[in-house]
């Protein structure tokens, strides 16, 4: 069954492209579950009302909130400490349903206790997201017992209901759905599966003399989220995990693994495209060793389920025969082409992971592993310590957040009085959630933008929608479980349909719990929805602000700081023992840095033609290229027993010195903090390795070969530095 379904889509690009569109299930799994918790939350409270003859309906809506929210805003970092949260949300929907309720009566009291709220949730932040996660369950039970005014002979059903909702996502997240190890075998086949669509684009590519743009842009496509899916499972791997799908191996090992196939299909794309520039692919041999290679790569899935060491063995017998041909055309030329070195990537990087994959072969089928979790959780906990005692400049995001909050909440309810005295705290609650992970003035302008173009659309559609199904209450209640289902699970992919979804929520309910719905309701949600984004963005630019382009030198800094210490082990290794089996982390610690840059330039970069945003694409650029030879020198980090001069040792010295000033000089640059500076080329340290380096057949490693990214690196940073204003030496 396995085997038919891998050829089907290999065969079917759709089939491949539906299978792997949601790696490892993760956000179906999560949209289930809190769609599932409402669901059980809210027929459970009905249930439980019916047979006792309560009228009351609203504990069933408080049932659902508390159910869904239980799976949705719990985020600590152990299951152990998520358990103790879900628990005590129960503890602070039942305060805030309480405070709301006795409050109500005075609209000066229920608005200071929401501000409050909201303030805590942000500053106690610092101390784990266990206190946000309370902070939110708390503000919207405020939220709507304050408009319900309940009686407190209403409060015990209140809190069984928050007790039931408690309940049901206790019991889906930790019991019922529980098995991470599943989740990490779907995230590795939606791994496998996006390798394998993008060496078929890569065959298709080879076998066309002339292959259009839009081909070329779908292989980039397909690679760039073949790279987002290693981070998945990058991010799914612990060692408990990997030994109950792949008893033998342990999570480096697997790792390593993941981020190796990524960087062959990486070299893969950008070398074959290069080589049709060079018009190397129309030698016919050429062709056919390349498609041999990609073909037997794409069929050896080494941790697939399905896995035939023949498919490993072929794409062995593929490198071999491309490494006689690129030795056969290096004698017969006396001065190289440089097309060739591009073949000369392809079977470095192919051949590594063909060893890679042969390892772990064995190491599965010997069932023998190495204990590098616990160094890797050793290390990862001495910097997570050193990262908690650096001191940070200026005033803390959370002590920031909340104060903005303060502001933020205080105009929002006196807005809320003046546009929607009915429901006054909409406005108040649209400001909340624009400022939940805004960390700039630009990521707030696009968070506002997208929630007020969603709201829109979604009450156009809702209105239509509840109207036209308005009497049918099966219907209208099974369409609006689909929409909160389909609001969570699209979340991660964009925030404006997930604003649709929930705005066709609030549509439905209004015309269930009110026996109708107007186009003025709708429209005065719209409206508090657009003024609350406007207020958040405001005070966001005004109080404390943090600039959008400060946000971006910060995020540079930051991909910095982790790529000098790397670059600097790496060079080190030349001359003595280094641990590299912590590269493939920093591999994958650098891509995710490099994505915070992407996101946090978003909105400069959505201005139109100014000369500043030319620059800022330019240096995004440059850090693409310094994190693509990046992950080149983690491909070849593991290569030993160098061959060299004793002469060569001080130039190595030399160049680890002169990376770690260039890389903290243009870190300075770009925050402004430094406008001289001096920036070091390596062209002395370059020349003296190339003329006194052993030949690639005189020497086990291929010394210049291993240090060329080296020098890619620090020309990009030289560059980049000296459009800054630096001086070269």
């Amino acid at each position: 069954m396995i085997t038919i379904m891998k050829h089907l889509h290999i065969k079917h690009h759709w089939l491949g492209r539906f299978l792997a569109s949601d790696p490892g299930r993760k956000r179906f799994q999560q949209a289930g579950k809190a769609t599932i918790s409402l669901i059980s939350s809210v027929f459970t409270m009905l249930f439980i009302l019916r047979v006792t003859g309560n009228p009351l309906f609203t504990p069933v809506l408080i049932a659902g909130i508390v159910g869904m929210l239980g799976i949705m805003t719990v985020m600590d970092d152990t299951k152990q400490k998520k358990q103790v949260t879900t628990l005590l949300l129960g503890v602070s929907a039942i305060i805030g349903v309480s405070l709301g309720s006795l409050l109500a009566g005075n609209a000066y009291y229920v608005g200071t206790l929401m501000i409050l709220v909201i303030f805590s949730a942000f500053y106690f932040s610092r101390f784990g997201s266990r206190y946000f996660s309370l902070g939110m369950i708390g503000f919207m039970t405020v939220y709507f017992s304050s408009f319900l005014k309940l009686s407190p002979d209403q409060f015990l059903w209140f809190y069984l209901g928050i007790l039931i909702g408690v309940f049901y996502a206790f019991i889906y997240n930790f019991i019922v759905f529980k098995d991470s190890a599943q989740v990490l075998k779907k995230s590795m086949r939606s791994f496998h599966i996006q390798a394998n669509l993008t060496f078929n684009i890569l065959i298709r590519i080879i076998e066309e003399l002339d292959t259009s743009k839009k081909r070329m842009k779908s292989l980039e496509k397909n690679v760039h989220l073949l790279g987002e899916y290693a981070r998945n499972v990058s991010e799914d791997l612990n060692a408990q995990d990997v030994k109950k799908v792949w008893p033998g191996l342990d999570s480096t090992q697997v790792r390593l693994y993941v981020f190796d196939a990524a960087m062959l299909v990486e070299t893969l794309g950008d070398s074959i495209q290069r080589l049709k520039k060079a018009e190397a692919l129309e030698a016919v041999e050429i062709r056919r060793l390349l498609i041999w290679i990609v073909r037997s790569l794409r069929d050896a899935e080494v941790l697939a389920q399905g896995y035939e060491q023949k498919n490993l063995e072929e794409a062995a017998h593929a490198v071999q025969a491309i490494r006689l041909l690129l030795s056969e055309l290096l004698e017969k030329q006396a001065e190289p082409a440089g097309w060739l070195f591009l073949i000369r990537r392809i079977e470095s990087i192919a051949n590594h992971v063909i060893k890679g994959g042969t390892t772990i072969q064995q190491s599965l089928l010997s069932g023998s592993d190495y204990d590098s979790d616990r160094v890797n959780d050793e290390n990862q906990e001495e910097d997570e310590s050193d990262e908690e005692e650096a001191l940070q400049e200026g005033m803390k995001p959370s002590t920031r957040k909340a104060l903005q909050s303060l502001v933020t909440g205080t105009i929002a309810i006196f807005a809320g009085y003046l546009i929607s005295p009915v429901q006054p705290y909409w406005i108040l609650l649209t400001s909340f959630i624009i400022q939940l992970g805004t960390d700039s003035v630009g990521r707030t302008y696009i968070k506002g933008f997208q929630r007020s173009l969603g709201t829109i659309f979604g009450a156009v559609i809702g209105f239509l929608l509840a109207n036209l199904l308005s009497g049918h209450s099966v219907l209208e209640v099974t369409l609006l479980f689909c929409v909160v289902f389909l609001a969570f699970y699209l979340f991660a992919v964009s925030y404006t349909l997930m604003s649709l979804f929930i705005t066709m929520l609030i549509a439905f309910l209004y015309d269930i719990l009110l026996g109708g719905i107007s186009l003025t309701l709708m429209g005065a949600r719209v409206i508090d929805t657009i003024a609350g984004a406007a207020i958040a963005l405001g005070v966001s630019a005004v109080v404390f602000p943090k600039k959008t382009r400060d946000k971006v030198a910060e995020s540079f800094d930051e991909y910095l700081k982790e790529l000098k210490p790397f670059v600097i082990d790496y060079v080190k290794r030349f001359r003595e023992d280094v641990d590299v089996k912590s590269f493939a982390d920093n591999a994958f610690n650098l891509d995710q840095k490099l994505q915070a840059v992407r996101d946090d330039a978003q909105s400069l970069l959505q201005r139109p033609g100014t000369f500043n945003n030319a620059n800022l694409s330019r240096w995004i650029t440059i850090f693409t290229a310094i994190n693509y030879y990046a992950k080149h020198l983690i491909a070849s980090s593991y290569q030993k027993k160098f061959i060299y001069p004793d002469e060569l040792i001080e130039d190595f010295k030399q160049m680890e010195a002169k990376l770690a000033h260039n890389i903290e000089t243009l870190g300075e640059l770009l925050k402004g903090r430094q406008q001289e500076a001096v920036i070091y080329n390596l062209s002395e340290e370059r020349e003296r390795i190339e003329r006194l380096a052993p030949s690639r057949k005189q020497a086990q490693g291929d010394l210049i070969h291993h240090v060329y990214y080296i020098w890619r690196i620090n020309q990009s940073i030289v560059v980049l530095s000296l459009e800054l204003g630096a001086e070269e030496k």
